[in-house]
């Protein structure tokens, strides 16, 4: 499973989602999808301007945590 970290790195960066999804170019509803882990995918792009915006890397937001 890929674990979606976005609201800590948010959290940590003290940036709304309303501002995220500003700053990103995309809507609320979809950066919610995959702040709420319900995105089956995410384009490239739209992580890369997620990373810029919040200063951090592909890996400060997803996490493969293997099945139990």
């Amino acid at each position: 499973m890929i674990r979606v970290n976005l609201d800590v790195m948010m959290a940590k960066r003290k940036i709304s989602l309303n501002e995220l999804a500003d700053r990103v170019g995309i809507t609320k509803s979809n950066l919610s999808i995959l702040k709420t882990e319900k995105a089956k995918a995410i384009r490239f792009t739209t992580l890369e301007a997620i990373c810029a915006v919040l200063n951090c890397q592909p890996g400060d937001i997803l996490e493969y945590v293997p099945d139990e």
